[in-house]
């Protein structure tokens, strides 16, 4: 904790003396521009030092200003509207705040000279117009900095959900043929053979469905639900064989139209049988519906305090990416004293 705290205050100090050392860059070089332009546009401050200092103080003011206000302004624009969701929308707002904090900075600082120092400027707009320029011309710089910085994140953002995507499938299909599946449904099926041979095999042709299911769904990144479902009934029949009564199974999913990641109900069905206590006195309930917009999975708390399977703690978390790279709307996970629910956003088909 106290590392993290340490690290925090660091990660400021740095970023504050980035912004001070920023701030005092940019003072140097107004102030430099303003002693140049002063001293070859305003030739009768040569012989008066009062004046070409106070036309410099001006000049390098109005520089300061709008160099780090506009650059502020960008920053802040650009963290509420995207340049890479809504572009034309960005310049719009971008163009009409620049002019507007241009024109009110130049005539706050005339009016403040004119009335404090008794300066006459003649026309604001011999002031205004090349403030204008000048400023388009640092904004132009700023904006298309900005835009290519949040186009070079979006593409490293999306190449990166990308990769947690395929990595995620990969989790999927290594956990359905990870031994513990395979060793617990050939143990079922053993039982099974010497007691209902005639259930044995339909139980030998839900695994092959689950397994055809896994490898044909491996490169897809979406399914419709009614094929997810059609997978679901075969998983939940062997899980059905091999706990018997101690799981109790609700699923309401009829006439729903859209699509899900491919086992990611799956997944989430695994983990409560994982993570919960499975007893003739304990028995897990595990209800799969839809509700508004959403796909809803959701079991009885009964956590079991050593886990008989291993557990990376990641099926969640590769969901939740997973669902990050497919749509906007996020996964919800709601855990109460008794009851554990994870909502899983339903993918309109386009």
């Amino acid at each position: 904790m106290q590392v993290l705290i340490f690290k925090s205050w660091y990660y400021i100090y740095v970023m504050r003396f980035e912004k001070i050392k920023y701030y005092l860059t940019v003072v140097v070089l107004s102030l430099v521009g303003s002693i140049l332009t002063t001293y070859f546009t305003c030739t009768g401050c040569h012989s008066n030092f009062y004046r070409f200092s106070w036309v410099t103080i001006f000049s390098t003011l109005l520089w300061v200003s709008l160099w780090i206000g506009n650059g502020e302004l960008t920053e802040f624009i650009s963290k509420r509207v995207s340049w890479v969701k809504f572009p034309v929308q960005r310049l719009i707002v971008g163009v009409i705040a620049t002019v507007t904090y241009t024109v009110c900075i130049v005539l706050l600082i005339a009016r403040s000279w004119e009335y404090f120092l008794n300066f006459s400027f003649g026309s604001y707009a011999d002031i205004v117009v090349p403030s204008l320029l000048i400023t388009f011309i640092i904004s132009l710089f700023l904006h298309s900095r900005g835009f290519l910085i949040s186009w070079r994140a979006s593409a490293v953002d999306a190449e990166r959900l990308k990769k947690e995507n395929v990595k995620a499938q990969y989790d999927s299909l290594k956990n359905q043929v990870n031994p513990h599946f395979l060793f617990n449904s050939l143990n079922a099926l053993t039982n099974l053979v010497y007691e209902d041979p005639n259930k044995a095999a339909k139980f030998i042709k839900q695994l092959s469905e689950v397994y055809r299911y896994v490898l044909d769904t491996r490169e897809k990144e979406l399914v419709s639900l009614d094929e997810e479902i059609r997978f679901l009934e075969s998983y939940l029949f062997l899980q059905q064989i091999r706990f018997g009564d101690k799981l109790k199974l609700e699923i309401a999913l009829k006439n729903i139209a859209g699509q899900v990641a491919p086992l990611a109900l799956q997944m989430l069905i695994e983990n409560a049988i994982k993570h919960n206590i499975i007893a003739e006195d304990q028995p897990l309930t595990i209800k799969v519906y839809s509700q508004d917009d959403y796909i809803v999975v959701e079991n009885n708390l009964q956590k079991k305090t050593i886990l008989t399977e291993d557990s990376s703690g990641l099926g969640l978390k590769n969901i939740k990416r997973r669902y990050e790279f497919l749509t906007n709307k996020k996964v919800n996970i709601k855990q109460l004293d008794s009851m554990f629910k994870v909502e899983l956003p339903i993918i309109q088909n386009t």
